[in-house]
């Protein structure tokens, strides 16, 4: 298979094809009569396979780490796992984060609603940011 006839059957574009060839996932062969890349069956197993790791949110080297060890015929499922974990966890640490910060936004687009427009005078950059915590405890404006 070429470049596009991989990634159609892959259902990836063709740079994304050239992305994890550059980055070693895939090894095509040359066509010694043109120099074009040919890419097997397995190239798109292995095409496939990151695709959907990425989908997952796994990142280029734990892709590779996980390919790396099925070349080697260990199983990567325990590392897969002990990854995915701790990923998970990383995610539900940045929701909090990101609603904790949500909270943050409706507070002062709130408070701004009744907050006059402000000219910068030397004191001031914009009074928006700067005061829009003037009326809440401290503790709930850091959260």
């Amino acid at each position: 298979m070429k470049v596009k006839e991989i990634a159609e059957a892959a259902a990836v574009n063709p740079d994304t094809v050239r992305f994890y060839t550059r980055e070693g996932l895939l090894n095509p062969t040359r066509n010694p009569d043109n120099n074009y890349q040919q890419f097997d069956t397995d190239d798109l197993r292995r095409l496939r396979f990151a695709r959907k790791a990425r989908q997952l949110g796994f990142s280029l080297p734990e892709i590779r780490a996980i390919l790396d060890q099925a070349d080697d015929h260990h199983s990567p499922c325990p590392m897969v796992r002990k990854v995915f974990e701790q990923r998970l966890l990383e995610v539900e640490r940045e929701i909090t984060e990101l609603q904790q910060l949500r909270e943050r936004m409706e507070t002062a687009l709130s408070a701004w609603r009744d907050m006059p427009d402000g000219t910068p005078d030397g004191h001031t950059i914009c009074r928006l940011i700067e005061h829009w915590d003037d009326s809440i405890p401290a503790k709930q404006a850091q959260e």
